[in-house]
This record gives structure tokens, sequence and C-alpha cells, in this order.
């Protein structure tokens, strides 16, 4: 089963962290220093939140997280379909998870991420620059990562 993902940047971790426990009515099942996640069950969603140098505040990406390497060759099938340019992460370290996932922008620039988890990290990760991906720009010689953020 499918689960929304979104990705929000904040100023101040601790009063947000605050927000959305009492928003969601429930506490994060992840908090690190510099970042927070909620995985709800009502409504079905992967809610995180970062702060500091590996975040823009306000919100960051949208996404389809997924439950097996099966779903996610679904969904990076219709990714493909979507006929903009995709950038092909692979297996990487980010938001303190090992995942295997892509990227895309819609028509107006909005990032959406498509990943499966299979494992925790220690450290936060890195993540690609994803500016011309969310460019418009659908020239074929899209999205070379590069890393953002400190590892």
């Amino acid at each position: 089963m499918k689960r929304l993902h979104v990705h929000v940047g904040v100023e101040d971790l601790g009063a947000s962290i605050g927000f959305y426990s009492t928003m969601f009515g429930a506490k994060p099942t992840v908090v690190k220093d510099d970042y927070a996640k909620w995985m709800l069950e009502d409504p079905r969603v992967n809610f995180a939140i970062s702060a500091g140098n590996h975040a823009r505040k306000g919100i960051e990406h949208l996404g389809i997280q997924v439950e097996s390497e099966e779903e996610l060759g679904e969904v990076y099938g219709r990714l493909k379909a979507a006929d903009r340019p995709v950038l092909e992460e692979g297996r990487t370290t980010c938001c303190y998870a090992k995942s295997e996932k892509s990227w895309i922008a819609d028509p107006d620039g909005i990032v959406w991420e498509a990943f499966f988890t299979d494992g925790e990290a220690t450290t936060y990760g890195d993540s690609p620059e994803l500016d011309q991906l969310a460019s418009n720009d659908t020239g074929s010689t899209c999205c070379v990562p590069k890393s953002v953020g400190a590892a």
C-alpha cells in the first residue's frame, strides 16, 4: 500500500514538533536535532519536517512512499510515462533512512519523490540538487545529482 509523503522545511524545529504533534494527535516516530517524522495511519501519510542547512522553509517536496520493490517499479513506470525529466537517484541515504528513489517535477515545478525505504541510517545523508529538475526545463540533459547539505 502506498503512502503520501510530505516534507516541510521549518524555522523552529521544537515549535513545529509541538504544533504538528498537537494537530496530528500523535508524537513523531523519529526525532533528531534537525528532523522529525510522523508515520501516520489516519490519514496514511509520512509527514516530515527539517531545520538547518539542508532545509528550505516551506513545502520542500511531496512524494509517494511504497512498501515493496514491486510497487516502486509500478510507480517508476508512471513517472516515466508522465513525459517529464526523471532524476533516478537510486540507492541513497537521506532523512536518516536508506532508500531507493527517483524524482520528478510537475509542469509547475512542484517536486515529487517516489521511494522505497528498507533501512534506517545514523546520519541525515545527502539530497540531490533538485532546482534544475523543478525549473521546467524539459531538455534531455536534466539533473546530474549534486549533493546538498552535510552528511
